[in-house]
């Protein structure tokens, strides 16, 4: 009987040793159903393939998305997180959005990374006081990089709008994306911005050095939202475009390797009011036109023959398009996304 409850005794303290071992198995890859976390040894390599970017909007309902329009895309960006003053990250407010659109873009094969908002005033001078104080700084690159380990995430997209030179952000910009990119890519991921179109202003474009886009692996120039530029009513016309890769890459001087052409999926009035393309269509715009009247005001959109030149353009002299927004493209026929991998030749 002592020998049957020594055994038992035995077994059950290697039992014990065994599942001590596995709950302290600290840290990062993905191993059948057991994350583990650990830096990788090999040296990082910038992807620097062709790329179509669809940021998703986490309020939108992941399940109109048409699944197809998932092989449409190679970059899903996830918007968005937000910055604590404290140098924290937010909890995701609609996590199970989160989980579905990741799932989607890990069982499509597209990289998967969540963009980190400064778009309000009060965001922006978050990221202003975070990135000025160096101890804040450290703080906050460490929960970007915990935040993107623990998540599974593929990648970091930053979307600071913007660093003005006038608030004097162009050392501390630079240092942040330069200490940040360091180290994602020690963890193998990359590191993105959203950008202005740069062609109409000034001091928010003079904030984004090149030694801070050298740091990045790509760089999305938003060229929307800018009616009436030369005269165009449309807020994203195809000489805005041209305008927008010639400044960032003929005259600022970033790789065309980096640049990532925006295009909108939807439409906008002389009020700056928008309605989403599929709504457009819905109502009765024809997909192959740029403008249509809703309740007496004219919206001016992309349609399917402009988004065929866009990207053909961003083929020619960038590496890349992206699309705000993912849902608000239309499903089906007319969906833009299909237009541009249309005009590439690329299969879906």
């Amino acid at each position: 009987m002592k020998k049957i409850l020594y055994s038992l005794t035995l077994c059950l303290l290697i039992l014990q040793a065994c599942k001590k071992d596995i709950a302290e198995v600290p840290d990062n890859y993905n191993t059948g159903n057991t994350v583990v976390r650990q830096k990788p040894a090999t040296p990082y390599v910038s992807n620097t393939d062709f790329k179509i970017v669809a940021y998703y909007a986490e309020s939108r309902e992941p399940d109109s998305i048409e699944l197809r329009k998932y092989k449409m895309i190679t970059h899903l960006h996830y918007a968005f997180a937000y910055p604590n003053a404290d140098g924290t990250i937010k909890a995701i407010a609609k996590p199970a959005n989160f989980q579905k659109m990741k799932q989607m873009a890990k069982d499509n094969g597209v990289k998967f990374a969540v963009s980190i908002a400064g778009v309000s005033a009060a965001e922006k001078e978050i990221y202003e006081n975070l990135v000025r104080d160096p101890s804040l700084r450290k703080k906050f690159i460490a929960n970007i990089v915990s935040f993107a380990v623990n998540n599974d995430l593929d990648g970091i997209d930053i979307d600071w709008e913007y660093p003005t030179a006038d608030r004097g952000n162009q050392i501390t910009y630079e240092a942040f994306m330069k200490d940040l990119s360091a180290e994602l890519h020690a963890w193998h991921k990359y590191l993105s911005a959203a950008v202005t179109a740069g062609v109409y202003a000034g001091g928010i474009r003079d904030g984004i050095t090149l030694g801070a886009v050298e740091a990045m692996d790509f760089i999305n120039l938003m060229a929307y939202d800018g009616a009436n530029y030369k005269g165009n009513p449309n807020h994203s016309s195809l000489i805005l475009a041209q305008d927008v890769l010639n400044y960032w890459i003929t005259q600022k001087g970033i790789p065309k390797a980096k640049a990532v052409l925006g295009m909108p999926a939807y439409g906008k009035n002389s009020a700056n009011t928008a309605i989403t393309f599929r709504d457009l269509l819905r109502q009765g715009a024809d997909p192959n036109l740029e403008s249509f009247t809703v309740s007496g005001s004219v919206y001016y959109y992309n349609g399917v023959p402009l988004a065929k030149e866009k990207a053909l353009l961003a083929k020619s002299s960038a590496n890349g398009m992206l699309m705000w927004e993912f849902y608000q493209d239309s499903n089906g026929a007319n969906s833009l996304l299909k237009a541009v991998n249309d005009a590439l030749v690329r299969a879906y």
